[in-house]
């Protein structure tokens, strides 16, 4: 039977007969209209609006949300309308005309990433002078910085595309979402609707509530109004005097002192709220925790419980956390989650290293010349390209970021030619598992600047801003390649999609950071907690400083969570039918950088995602993504428009 089944197999076939049969068999690019004027503006319009929102979640939770499904659900909704409506001014929106429009707006959400969520506000938390101090001259030069870096990443996919995504067709699950996605809405035109209704009536709840929980007063009117609704069940859950049971317990009355003693403050009772276990009167988080895993949502759960219902108090206590505010105790709790973090991230890193080998044989064969006639050579983005791109990029970063950050040009060329590398290997790792590690290779580079330029925090964050953003860039742009891929497009428009995404998100990031982040002074509390840059502050920080500048309990934890980081995914790796079990050291260590009420809300809506899930799996996997991307983007794009009138008011 054996034998049988093996002579019956088909033989394996050379990389030129597998792209020649998807040339002649899958390919549409010249038969449908794709990369059209319509498509990248509503891309560039849908991709401006939810990177404003990335802006307003990232600092919030640490990480952005994908926009390439909500994109293409939203624009096949919106050209269905018009087609509806306006027949001859609008013909049919073709499924290859969708995928160049999420190609531009997946690269116009993605720009947080080029230092918006990470790199540039820990970089104001150590060395706020560096950056220019007015509006004007911060748009001036930081729209330039992150755009470059953006379109440097979107040049560095090109080696890697043909052999990850034609030859080996690595399953990159977003990008193979996306058509799934696609494929769906232009068959079944109905449900399609029915999402784009479910997310459209979710945004506008979504902005409801984020209008009546911050609004002073609507529109342009510099007086509020008295009966102006105000969530005031919400606002008051964060202050609950009316749920006695929230108090922590007197432990020291009858326990005596020590490692119990965590019931007082100052002498007084110490509330929940107080070291931010509470709820709050927002569904972006409850939203959020529908869409990240449950093992995720319970993990960060643990890991607030235990930091603030047990550590805080305690040092509180102690004297090492100076008083029961969010800004004190990330400062003290963020040297566990950090090393959590970057010891998980980096040991599964280097655990991959047959990833890594395979990633640099892609390389060597993209510059190897194929034999005789390419039938996919006008259609694929030629190695001329890249070189040139790379090459001019390069350089305009290593000018801009000399003259911004005194990054000296051998150092930005190091910064430059290690992303090349580092890139390879995370778009392989992107392919395979769907995790692109911009944390693992931030940190990467960090430590090595930390050694070339050691004590410079604003070098060793900004090169790392370096590789970050080109990375995610490079990313994102093989997740849409292989879309495209399953749909037939032609890469090369992709290509072109990509760079005005780009463009787009990065004219709308900028300001809205500065917008929403006037000053200094409002990262690192409870409305702006900005997780991520506190685990890049954190580690330029330590890499500047030394072990020395802790205090000693700070030191502990540093060791510990380190540990705890190796040893997560050594568990998962000796027990991989137990994983479920184990907590996500991501998930644990965040806990000790976020807010304790963002991570009840997030715990919250996973819970009743998981229970939807079960209870009815094919609704759920209709409305889950609209529904919750719908608040998610409402809740944002409401703050932000909120931070846009107090502005005007001000200026009024």
């Amino acid at each position: 039977m054996a034998t049988a089944t093996a002579s019956a197999a088909p033989p394996p076939q050379t990389p030129e007969e597998i792209e020649r049969h998807w040339f002649e068999n899958v390919y549409q690019g010249d038969r449908m209209p794709q990369l059209t004027v319509r498509a990248v503006v509503m891309g560039m319009f849908l991709g401006g609006v939810m990177a404003c929102s990335n802006v307003y979640v990232s600092l919030k939770t640490g990480w952005s949300l994908g926009v390439a499904i909500t994109s293409c659900i939203l624009a096949y909704s919106i050209f269905a309308a018009l087609h509806k409506a306006f027949p001859r001014w609008f013909p049919a929106y073709s499924i290859l005309e969708n995928n160049a429009m999420q190609s531009t707006a997946s690269a116009a959400g993605t720009m947080t990433s080029a230092g918006i969520a990470n790199a540039i506000p820990a970089l104001m938390m150590l060395n706020p002078n560096l950056l220019p101090q007015d509006f004007a001259h911060r748009l001036m030069w930081l729209i330039p910085w992150v755009i470059l870096i953006s379109w440097m990443g979107v040049f560095l996919a090109v080696p890697t595309k043909r052999q990850m995504i034609n030859i080996e067709r690595l399953p990159f699950p977003t990008g193979t979402a996306a058509a799934s996605t696609l494929r769906s809405l232009h068959a079944h035109g109905g449900e399609a609707a029915r999402q784009a209704k479910s997310l459209f009536l979710a945004l506008g709840l979504g902005g409801l509530i984020a209008w009546m929980r911050s609004a002073e007063a609507p529109w342009l009117l510099r007086t509020p109004i008295a009966w102006l609704p105000k969530w005031a069940l919400f606002t008051e859950w964060s202050a609950p005097k009316w749920l006695p049971w929230l108090r922590y317990p007197k432990l020291h009355d009858t326990w005596g002192t020590g490692w119990l003693r965590i019931g007082t403050w100052k002498g007084e009772p110490l509330m929940l709220n107080q070291v931010t276990m509470s709820l709050e009167g927002s569904l972006l988080f409850i939203a959020a925790g529908a869409i990240i895993s449950f093992r995720q949502a319970w993990s960060m759960l643990l890991g607030a419980v235990v930091n603030y219902g047990f550590l805080a108090p305690h040092f509180l206590a102690k004297g090492d956390i100076a008083e029961p505010t969010f800004r004190k105790i990330s400062s003290w709790s963020l040297w566990i989650g950090v090393p959590m973090m970057v010891t998980s991230g980096l040991l599964l890193f280097f655990l991959n290293w047959r990833s890594v080998v395979r990633a640099f044989s892609t390389v060597a064969a993209f510059f190897r010349r194929r034999a005789g006639a390419d039938p996919l050579e006008r259609i694929e983005v030629p190695g001329s390209w890249f070189i040139f791109g790379y090459a001019v990029l390069g350089v305009a970063i290593m000018i801009l970021g000399h003259a911004l950050f005194g990054i000296r040009y051998w150092m930005g060329a190091v910064a430059v030619l290690a992303t090349f590398l580092l890139v390879v290997v995370a778009t392989r790792a992107a392919g395979e598992t769907d995790i692109t590690p911009v944390g693992p290779i931030s940190k990467i580079t960090q430590l090595t600047f930390g050694a070339l330029a050691p004590g410079d925090v604003s070098i060793n964050l900004m090169t790392a801003n370096i590789t970050a953003g080109a990375t995610s860039h490079a990313a994102d742009l093989l997740q849409d390649l292989k879309s495209g891929y399953l749909l037939g497009a032609n890469p090369r428009q992709q290509f072109f999609a990509q760079f005005f995404g780009v463009l787009a998100g990065g004219l709308a990031v900028v300001p809205v950071y500065f917008i929403l982040i006037p000053s200094v002074d409002v990262l690192g509390t409870e409305q702006w907690p900005a997780p991520a840059a506190l685990v890049w502050r954190g580690v330029a920080e330590l890499l500047a400083k030394g072990f020395s500048a802790l205090p000693v309990s700070a030191r502990y934890g540093l060791v510990i969570g380190a540990a705890i980081g190796i040893v997560l995914p050594l568990l998962e790796m000796a027990f991989p039918k137990h994983k479920k079990f184990i907590p996500s050291p991501t998930g644990l260590g965040l806990a000790f950088t976020i807010n304790g009420f963002n991570v009840v809300s997030f715990f919250i809506g996973s819970v009743l995602a998981l229970a939807f899930k079960r209870a009815k799996p094919k609704l759920a996997g209709q409305y889950t993504v609209p529904v919750a991307s719908g608040i998610i983007a409402g809740e944002s794009l409401m703050g932000v428009s909120i931070a846009f009138l107090r502005i005007f008011r001000v200026l009024g």
